[in-house]
């Protein structure tokens, strides 16, 4: 086996008819100005090559794997390729394309897990196009954990978005908001908070993190005022995380809590809802925030954006977003993240 620091990251390329592949080829274009780290794409090679043209892009590709894809990357993109229909219909998603998508999911995953791939960065998604296929996933990070089952257990995936030293991770993510208080739970909010203490510990370098448990209610409830859910749910929540040893405040108003100044004194925040978690990362970082998951066996990111159907082809959509996701992986892989600055 080559030394960890020395092998690709994979990424699975994603909704065909999407921006996924175009980012893909635009940043492999720019590699040497971008000075990114060799990374292998599972995909299918005449569909990338079909794009690469479209996109008017310069560039070679090549079948590959990933003991090869290193030194493959300095003169051509490495492709682990993979047989199927993969038509070059830009914003126009077809059914024909999902086992492929969902294969491709699987291969990267299996070469990260086997150690052959350092990390894992996944391209955007359509699930419509997969359900054609047999997806039974309620999305693509439910479908990684499947993939990590070992001995019976899955894995519990936390979503977290960041950037620089902000972070932050929904408790409830694609759910109507009716939905959200009948969710949140001690037993979520607690298995949260320790996933991400773990984590910061583990994949961030952060000796001792401090996490904020933001509150559902306007201000956190006001003492059961305005709601019962912050006094009932989230404050025994952190009484239990301050009792297991995670330095942990809340329930805090989020809307003092994300004022920068007071976000960034604390290494992550965990938010009670999906918009209540993106707006504010949104709001600083829109297309460079970074998609990790956390509680897997290893390091995923992905870009914090979407397939952006109007874009795919026209090679007007940002990669800034999916650099960061590749830059990222590379830092937490090698375990070079810098400290949270307090």
């Amino acid at each position: 086996m080559a030394e960890t620091n020395a092998l690709p990251l994979a990424i699975s390329m994603g909704e065909p008819a999407g921006i996924g592949p175009d980012l893909i080829l635009q940043m492999f274009a720019a590699r040497e100005e971008l000075d990114l780290p060799p990374f292998l794409v599972f995909g299918h090679l005449g569909f990338l090559q079909s794009r690469a043209q479209r996109l008017g892009l310069a560039v070679e590709l090549a079948a590959s794997t990933p003991d090869t894809a290193a030194n493959t990357f300095e003169t051509a993109l490495p492709v682990f390729h993979l047989e199927g229909l993969v038509p070059d219909k830009p914003g126009d998603p077809s059914p024909l394309s999902g086992k492929l998508v969902i294969e491709a999911i699987a291969q990267a995953v299996n070469a990260t897990l086997t150690g052959a791939c350092r990390g894992l960065v996944t391209a955007p998604i359509h699930k419509q196009s997969l359900y054609v296929a047999g997806f039974r996933y309620p999305g693509h990070t439910e479908y990684l954990a499947a993939l990590c089952t070992k001995n019976g257990a899955t894995p519990t995936p936390v979503m977290m978005l960041a950037h620089g030293d902000l972070r932050v991770v929904p408790a409830t993510i694609h759910v109507p908001i009716s939905a959200v208080p009948g969710l949140l739970t001690r037993d979520l909010l607690v298995e949260t908070g320790r996933i991400l203490a773990q984590s910061l510990r583990t994949r961030f370098g952060i000796e001792t993190p401090r996490i904020a448990l933001a509150g559902l209610n306007p201000h956190a409830g006001e003492g059961g005022a305005i709601g019962r859910e912050d006094e009932a749910i989230i404050a025994p929540t952190v009484s239990q995380l301050r009792f297991e040893g995670i330095e942990a405040d809340g329930p805090i108003p989020a809307d003092t809590l994300f004022y920068l100044p007071h976000w960034r004194k604390y290494d992550g925040v965990v938010a009670m809802y999906h918009d209540q978690a993106l707006i504010p990362i949104k709001t600083v970082a829109f297309e460079e925030a970074v998609n990790v998951t956390l509680g897997l066996p290893f390091v995923r990111t992905s870009p914090d954006h979407g397939t952006a159907f109007d874009l795919a082809g026209t090679g007007k959509a940002s990669p800034k977003s999916f650099i960061a996701a590749i830059r990222m992986t590379d830092r937490l892989t090698r375990g070079e993240m810098p400290p949270t600055a307090r």
